[in-house]
């Protein structure tokens, strides 16, 4: 499919950076480095020109992309579908049976594979993937692909992948090296950083300062402050990020926690309720700042430091993607001072003595109990929904259908008329369950 009528479909336009590794894709046999700021949209800068270079009539994987994080995979194989190319992807990764993968993939026949580099090698260990069709590797943050722990897998990928014709790494910054494994041929390098301002400009900094070393409270009154815009809290520790969330849930917002104890299905239902708007409230630790598509984030708030120039950039890259603006806090306590490398001015915010009322979370997650094995589509649920539960289509956000159930968001303040009004109806003449997903 042209690029022209995916761009059309989505909304956007392209950005320099994503015009330059786009016309490197398509006008060059070269491998590519891109370099370029985290939220510049470099997903978009790969998928884009490697759709239309894909053959939509070959049933096996033609391209595959390491990531090095599930939810990373997860989320870019969405981003195909979203594009509608009618290119299948397919997102493997550890945390489940490789052989229930091999039994989907066999299913899907995805042209493109995400995978992280563990769960590749398995699969390609157990010969589920034909290497010859495989002609494009893409390494997405190949600058954390690479660190140590990953470089045996990677070394073993690119072993066992010797018909690769291209290879493409993306970073927002510059690996110490790269290794010669990668057997990176004559490349072309696209750096769109910018040395001067890491931080961009559209994002607006703030400190908030703290009486008491322990900060919960002034937390508390500064989202109250941000009323139902969605926030990311940062924090260094797990035993931080339960503690926090589980106050700021005792005082009534709508809060999703993320850390790297958390099972994978839970992280994914924490990072889902988010991505939809069902809760407002992001806390987590660093594992968040990295690779999370997220979009529209409204404000980044860093109750622990970040513990390097690296990390803040990461963090604060969550808001103000694209061209959108953002806003980014600090929260300091009384023994605590504003990192030297934040260059930028940052502005003090006084809290009001009167604090606004707690805003919850605008949108709430329905679970219906039937999906794509059901022969249940998108359309089947807006249908549902407005049908039995008087919803406007407008009013229906985001919709999830898996194989056994769907995900849909739906206004908050209508979720009790629609769970009464759903109670005991069909769907397609199939009896289903309607509960709201906490």
């Amino acid at each position: 499919m042209e690029i022209n009528k995916v761009i059309e479909k989505l909304g956007i336009e392209l950005n320099p950076m994503q015009e330059a590794v786009s016309e490197a894709f398509l006008r060059s046999n070269k491998d590519i480095i891109v370099l370029s700021p985290t939220g510049s949209g470099k997903t978009y800068a790969y998928l884009l020109p490697l759709i239309q270079l894909l053959d939509i009539a070959i049933d096996e994987v033609q391209a595959v992309v390491a990531v090095p994080g599930r939810e990373l995979a997860k989320q870019s194989a969405n981003v195909v579908l979203d594009m509608k190319s009618g290119l299948r992807p397919m997102a493997v990764y550890g945390g489940r049976p490789t052989m229930d993968e091999h039994r989907e993939m066999r299913s899907i026949k995805p042209q493109i594979l995400f995978a992280t580099p563990g769960r590749l090698n398995d699969h390609l260990d157990k010969g589920n993937l034909i290497t010859e069709s495989i002609k494009w590797l893409i390494i997405d943050e190949f600058d954390k692909c690479l660190e140590m722990g990953f470089q045996d897998e990677m070394q073993e990928i690119l072993d066992k992948l010797p018909l690769v014709e291209r290879r493409i790494l993306l970073s927002a910054t510059e690996a110490e090296s790269i290794p010669k494994f990668v057997n990176m041929g004559r490349s072309i390098r696209i750096d769109y950083r910018d040395n001067e301002e890491k931080v961009p400009n559209r994002v607006q900094l703030f400190m908030v300062r703290s009486p008491e070393k322990d900060k919960l409270e002034v937390l508390s009154n500064l989202l109250k402050c941000l009323e139902d815009k969605s926030s990311i809290v940062f924090l260094n520790y797990r035993d931080a990020v339960i503690r926090t969330a589980s106050y700021l849930k005792e005082e009534g917002f709508t809060v999703s926690m993320f850390h790297g104890g958390l099972a994978q299905k839970e992280r994914e239902a924490m990072l889902y309720l988010f991505a939809n708007g069902s809760a407002n409230i992001f806390v987590s630790t660093n594992l968040g700042a990295r690779g999370l598509d997220i979009p529209d984030v409204d404000n980044i708030i860093h109750y622990h430091l970040p513990e390097n120039d690296d990390e803040y950039v990461h963090r604060v890259g969550r808001t103000a993607r694209w061209d959108k603006q953002g806003k980014a806090f600090f929260v300091i306590g009384p023994e605590e001072k504003l990192p030297e490398y934040v260059q930028q001015e940052v502005e003090t915010m006084e809290l009001p003595k009167m604090l606004p009322t707690i805003k919850p979370a605008r949108m709430a997650t329905l679970y219906i109990g039937k999906g794509k094995k059901d022969k249940i589509s998108k359309g089947d649920i807006v249908g549902f929904l407005c049908k039995k539960a008087g919803l406007k289509q407008t009013e229906i956000g985001k919709i999830d259908v898996m194989p056994r159930f769907t995900y849909v968001a739906v206004p908050r303040i209508r979720i009790s008329q629609i769970l009464k009004m759903t109670k005991g109806e069909k769907i397609k003449g199939i009896s289903t369950v309607v509960e709201e997903v906490r």
